[in-house]
């Protein structure tokens, strides 16, 4: 096959924090690059663009362009000095090469946390990019269903995607542990704090919906301004103070300098869950001793965690063979394209010629001896399809193989 996939990269392990969001693309600027990149280069045939937090990965199908001519434009693109960034860079001009480094990133191995398991979202979310631009490629496409097939193993097969390691996703996790699948929704959650841990708990609530939301903080403005942002209430700082939370289901508290904020819980035999992700704890450890509450706090939690973690790096060799065994199937596909192609262009071909052959020789045609004829001369012509077979070979093998 002519195109070849190619890949760059930027990511945690190759530039600091400020170098990636130099090169970070907004969602809102994503289809005029891959527009400008497509006029740029119009052998690209397929084009995925992928960016979080931790990396920007540009892949293309191409059967001319290269991954240093790409990482040029893009370097040209955000007006940065070539000389000087070009080796923050990984780059690929091999098929195979590409297919493992994206199956290494999507199944969570080459992430800043091991075993991240936003990152296969955010590529499919960059696949449906790619296909609604019309330049999903064929070879980019059976990388991506490699991906997918990769990762529905993992998840089938390894303990690699169990859990998270991440304090906000348990502490909601919790909430439905502790309450029940069935139950979650009608609860009411309060989150005490507008800082990082915070912010981590309204993104990881999309996976849990969780719809009856209060935030509280000490500087209300930031409060008010993370509740319109999420769609969720306001929860008064001087109530927190007064310890008055009647009629909440879960607190989850992250508060900085807040020592014992929560010293007191009315007692009226409704369940509570409490969830301390402060240091200093913001919960006053006392409170476990009332019949009504369950407490957490960052040692519990990270126990989980740890647990995690330890089935995680006992899986990472599983997801190795996984993913050697996906690209191993990927290869084979990938070198069987060039007899692929010449079937698909030879087959008719013969067809037509099988069909007069029968009519100049005066054979009653018959549609299954036609197509019974035709595959035998095409298995004999799998046999010259990497040489050019002249008119006169073609029709002695139509000869032989009819009579």
């Amino acid at each position: 096959m002519s195109r070849t996939l190619r890949f760059i990269s930027i990511s945690h392990k190759t530039a600091s924090v400020s170098k990636r969001e130099e090169y970070h693309i907004s969602d809102c600027e994503k289809n005029s690059l891959i527009e400008l990149i497509h006029n740029a280069y119009p052998d690209i045939a397929g084009l995925f663009l992928l960016t979080t937090c931790n990396r920007t990965e540009i892949i293309i199908e191409s059967s001319e362009t290269t991954a240093v001519e790409l990482r040029n434009f893009l370097v040209n693109y955000k007006k940065r000095n070539l000389a000087l960034d070009k080796n923050l860079f990984n780059l690929s001009n091999s098929t195979e090469g590409t297919v493992k480094h994206l199956l290494e990133v999507s199944s969570g191995l080459a992430s800043s946390i091991v075993g991240d398991a936003e990152i296969i979202h955010q590529i499919r979310k960059a696949h449906q990019l790619a296909i609604a631009n019309q330049l999903q490629g064929s070879i980019l496409e059976r990388a991506m269903q490699t991906v997918f097939k990769s990762h529905k193993r993992i998840s089938n097969e390894t303990e690699f995607r169990d859990g998270t390691t991440s304090v906000a996703y348990k502490s909601l996790k919790m909430i439905s542990d502790t309450f029940g699948k069935g139950h979650r929704q009608s609860k009411k959650i309060l989150f005490i704090g507008a800082g990082d841990i915070v912010k981590q708990l309204f993104k990881y609530n999309s996976k849990f919906d969780y719809n009856d939301i209060y935030i509280s903080n000490r500087t209300e403005e930031n409060a008010i301004l993370l509740a319109k942002r999420y769609g969720c209430s306001f929860y008064p700082w001087e109530k927190v103070l007064q310890n008055e939370f009647s009629g909440f289901d879960v607190l989850i508290s992250a508060a900085s300098n807040c020592h014992r904020l929560i010293n007191n819980i009315e007692n009226d035999n409704r369940k509570l869950l409490l969830i301390d992700l402060a240091l200093p704890s913001n919960i006053n450890k006392a409170l476990i001793q009332q019949s009504n509450v369950t407490l957490y706090d960052l040692d519990t939690i990270s126990v989980g965690l740890e647990n995690t973690r330890e089935r995680r790096n006992a899986s990472i060799s599983k997801v190795d063979k996984i993913n050697e065994e996906e690209l191993l199937g990927f290869s084979d596909w990938y070198r069987e394209a060039p007899l692929r192609e010449f079937l698909a262009e030879h087959k008719i071909l013969v067809n037509k010629k099988v069909k007069a052959y029968y009519k100049a020789n005066g054979i009653k045609e018959d549609a299954t001896e036609i197509t019974q004829s035709t595959n035998r001369v095409m298995r004999k012509l799998i046999k010259h399809f990497e040489e050019p077979l002249k008119t006169d070979e073609l029709d002695t093998i139509i000869a032989e193989q009819i009579f």
